[in-house]
């Protein structure tokens, strides 16, 4: 028995001393987290960021776990093109886009003269960024933004963004609690970045507040702002699924090479369903690109500059091809 009560006291020994161990450490961590927060305030403040903004918005605020776990993780992509149009591109969203389109239409044509950027177009970034603004990602932006510039793999990044995050507070265009997101720091009905927000939102309806995460009026114009002066342009659509003639020269598939409809047509690109291309328009230049899937390539589109605009917003092949499709099914109402 006495072995026996040997082991056992042993055993709780290293256990005391392993959680004593690991109550230590997670001290530590809050130490370090709470001297990090203390530089950051002190360089917010030092950008005049007021220190009533600083307490109301960093007060408390911890590391999330999850966030560091979704930043780190690397998923495959393993959906083809269909399957992610299917997903991205459902019919019921398309349905909810010509709803959406009807109930905002004064608003949206009103926006589309200003800034040359088709409802349709505005409609189907909404649908695809926030599901029309019911997603809105349910994270706090600040404590997602801190928890990913503390963590260090891309932190001066994310500090950048949390500054931002912290003087549009302070500027009173939302509170801290309002600002809510996705993991990675992207708000409002259009998904936005701090950065992405002082240099492209909008107070449209003047309140003195750029408001895209309740208010539809400054949401629209800041994403129509946003595609204006990234070079849209409001007389073209964004491209076309096209078939390509049997010898196809591949090498001049990609974004590096430009010609006109016209030119495309003489060397045997037609429409997906085999017609010519259109004569109305033969002078508008155009590219080839191919929606490559993992396991081959897979259908290929001749895209106008629209859709180079729209891998400005997202570097995804997959996400230009679906904004486009949802805007054209979703029409013009």
């Amino acid at each position: 028995m006495g072995g026996r009560r040997t082991m056992f006291a042993r055993v709780l020994g290293l256990s005391v001393l392993l959680a004593a161990a690991t109550s230590n450490f997670a001290t530590a961590a809050e130490q370090d987290f709470a001297t990090w927060l203390k530089g950051l305030r002190s360089e917010a403040a030092e950008k005049g960021i007021r220190a009533q903004t600083l307490d109301r918005a960093l007060s408390g605020i911890q590391p999330i776990p999850r966030v560091v776990e979704l930043d780190r993780k690397q998923p495959e992509f393993s959906l083809t093109f269909d399957q992610y149009i299917e997903r991205v591109v459902p019919q019921s969203r398309v349905d909810t886009g010509k709803a959406r389109l009807r109930e905002n239409r004064e608003l949206l044509n009103e926006i589309s003269q200003k800034y040359g950027v088709q409802p349709r177009f505005i409609v189907a970034f909404w649908g695809i960024e926030s599901d029309f603004g019911r997603l809105d990602g349910g994270f706090s932006v600040v404590q997602s933004l801190a928890t990913l510039a503390y963590d260090g793999r891309r932190s001066s990044f994310f500090r950048a963004e949390l500054i931002r995050a912290l003087r549009i507070i302070d500027q009173g265009h939302t509170t801290a609690d309002a600002m809510r997101g996705s993991w990675a720091g992207a708000m409002g009905h259009f998904q936005f970045m701090p950065s992405t927000f002082e240099s492209f939102a909008v107070d449209y309806d003047g309140d003195g507040k750029r408001d895209i995460w309740t208010n539809k009026k400054d949401a629209f114009a800041s994403a129509a702002n946003y595609l204006s002066r990234s070079g849209w342009k409001g007389d073209q659509t964004w491209g076309r699924q096209v078939k390509l003639p049997a010898g196809f020269d591949k090498s001049m598939i990609g974004l590096e090479t430009k010609k006109s409809l016209e030119d495309w047509s003489k060397l045997g690109v037609t429409r997906s369903d085999g017609g010519a291309l259109p004569t109305t328009r033969a002078e508008l230049q155009g590219s080839l690109v191919t929606a490559d899937n993992k396991n081959g390539a897979g259908p290929t589109f001749l895209i106008y500059d629209n859709y180079r605009v729209t891998l400005k917003w997202n570097r995804s092949t997959f996400f230009a091809v679906a904004v486009g499709t949802l805007a054209e099914r979703i029409g013009d109402g």
